[in-house]
């Protein structure tokens, strides 16, 4: 079972599935919807997804012709997106609460990619903030 829900709590989402694959999208879109270098996704059945909490608090707009976009009207959280006709529910990262270990993953849309990213280039990493000093 995998879960998630906004920032602020107000809306919540399960599913009844096992993640396949990961997507990491640098198009401009997801860029700019996510405020970030890249927008991490998974695509998973419609019918295996169900809104928990908050369904009357979810906002939508069509980024793009045919997909929808779904948003936290409180936070603006950006939980999931669906395309006319798929049959799926692309689930926002982000926003997941279960831990998930997925092999299969990809970066697409890199000739759209915020030319201050590289995802192969060795950054120092903390476990948390950056190191004062």
């Amino acid at each position: 079972m995998l879960v998630g829900s906004c920032l602020c709590g107000r809306v919540a989402y399960e599913v009844e599935a096992e993640l396949e694959s990961i997507v990491h999208c640098h198009c401009e879109t997801c860029r700019k919807t996510h405020a970030s270098a890249f927008s991490s996704l998974a695509a998973v059945p419609a019918d295996r997804f169900r809104w928990t909490r908050g369904e009357e608090a979810l906002g939508a707009f069509e980024s793009s012709p045919g997909k929808i976009r779904r948003f936290c009207t409180a936070c603006g959280s950006h939980l999931v997106a669906e395309r006319e006709g798929r049959g799926t529910v692309m689930l926002r990262l982000g926003c997941l609460e279960t831990p998930v270990t997925v092999e299969r993953q990809w970066h697409i849309w890199r000739s759209d990619g915020a030319s201050w990213y590289a995802p192969n280039a060795a950054y120092p990493q903390f476990a948390e903030g950056v190191p004062q000093g």
